[in-house]
């Protein structure tokens, strides 16, 4: 039986570990602490069949980078698809959940939903977290997002591309870069077996009006591509 291969970052790690942790440990203490931004987390607008429409996750579903919650991902998206269909919508996000946190979270959730998106990831990475770890509780999120609370379409936002994170500097910006595409990759092949589940890749432009003053969370721009490409995956479905 042949071993896997371990990659190049993994191999690296051990001898960069001083640089890493120090590199880690300022981004920490420089970092720009953004709010979550204000306005309401449910409402109901637009003309149109009937859309009940969950948002959950990390700060960037609860749409951290942006000044209000119209310039999110939430506002955004719902505006989208308020144009075709009446949107019942509800945003369950905090700053700082991995997929177990947001698992946690959903099983206080009463209700059923058309449609459901989701934005996890960064914080599985930076917690360190193993792809086969994550890609059972992707499972299981899916799982409870399917059968409990019984969405007929789930879009499964990607994990960023965190080597592009213009706060993060490398060689950390690698590692955590390189770590965020394995748990995507992983994430791909769990989303690959349900016919109702669909990967969201955001592969934006190098722009850096797309990113937040604090060089970690998307901007209202990048909210904008993120909700155009979610409610084009919604509509067509």
């Amino acid at each position: 039986m042949m071993r896997a291969l371990i990659a190049p970052d993994q191999v690296l790690r051990v001898p960069l570990l001083p640089v890493l942790a120090t590199q880690a440990l300022l981004v920490r203490r420089n970092a720009r602490l953004l709010p979550e931004p204000t306005g309401p987390r449910e409402g109901r607008t637009g003309r149109g069949p009937r859309l009940r429409l969950l948002i959950t996750g990390d700060s960037s579903a609860a749409g951290v980078g942006a000044g209000t919650q119209a310039q999110a991902l939430s506002g955004q998206l719902v505006d989208r698809l308020a144009r075709h269909h009446s949107v019942e919508w509800q945003l369950e996000a905090t700053t700082g959940h991995t997929t177990l946190d947001t698992i946690d979270r959903l099983r206080g959730i009463k209700g059923e939903f058309d449609a459901v998106v989701t934005a996890l990831g960064v914080n599985d990475v930076t917690r360190a977290v193993s792809c086969r770890t994550f890609s059972e509780r992707q499972a299981q999120l899916i799982n409870i997002l399917s059968n409990e609370l019984e969405a007929r379409r789930i879009i499964i936002t990607g994990v960023p591309q965190m080597h592009r994170f213009p706060a993060l500097p490398h060689p950390l910006a690698w590692v955590l870069g390189r770590q965020a595409a394995r748990l995507d990759n992983a994430l791909q092949q769990v989303v690959s077996v349900h016919s109702h589940v669909q990967h969201l890749r955001l592969d934006l432009p190098d722009d850096p009006a797309l990113a937040a003053p604090d060089g970690y969370h998307p901007s209202p721009r990048a909210y904008a591509l993120w909700a155009d490409a979610a409610a084009r995956l919604l509509l067509q479905a």
